[in-house]
């Protein structure tokens, strides 16, 4: 939660404070701000409305993509999740979080293949992302590569000294935080 008032501490400071609610001469920006602060607020349905109108002023806006999965993979609409996060995909291949994301909802769906590979892709965007290191080592003892596994543990606990080698029953890092930058 700190972590969301941070990025939409940040978002407001950059794009210049809060929009007019919705008025008529609001900027892409200016909903973007008013949908980041509903949902740091756990307003997901006024964020919604908000990310919403962000995309018919902008409809290449990366974050409001983004922050739409996020709030669908939070209430368990994997479709939507996976979705959103692609069309944020679409706009920036290289947006860690939306990566990240996406990862664990195709790892969720059942698709552990297609999980690897996004969770390679979060590595090469981000080489010190020790989550991304242990959902892989995760994903690949599932997969029955031992090796491979040790590998990605191994590394996960070295960026990250908290991360240990889980029990078999470990669960994967949470997904991540909504974010207006990468």
């Amino acid at each position: 939660m700190l972590a969301c008032i941070f990025w939409c501490g940040l978002a407001l400071a950059a794009f210049g404070g809060p929009g007019s609610g919705g008025s008529g001469n609001e900027t892409a920006a200016d909903a973007l701000n008013r949908g980041l602060a509903a949902h740091a607020a756990g307003k997901l349905d006024e964020a919604v409305a908000a990310y919403f109108t962000t995309l018919s002023k902008d409809p290449k806006n990366q974050f409001a993509y983004y922050n739409l999965g996020e709030i669908a993979q939070r209430g368990n609409r994997l479709v939507a999740a996976e979705a959103y996060y692609r069309l944020a995909l679409e706009q920036d291949p290289k947006m860690e979080s939306a990566l990240f994301n996406l990862a664990i909802v195709r790892t969720n769906v059942g698709v552990a293949a297609d999980a690897v590979v996004l969770y390679k892709q979060v590595i090469t965007v981000n080489p010190n992302n020790a989550a991304a290191h242990f959902n892989l080592g995760l994903l690949y003892r599932q997969l029955g590569q031992t090796a491979e596994a040790q590998t990605e543990f191994a590394t996960a606990q070295r960026l990250d000294p908290k991360l240990v080698a889980p029990s078999p029953s470990a669960s994967p890092k949470p997904q991540a935080s909504p974010t207006p930058t990468r």
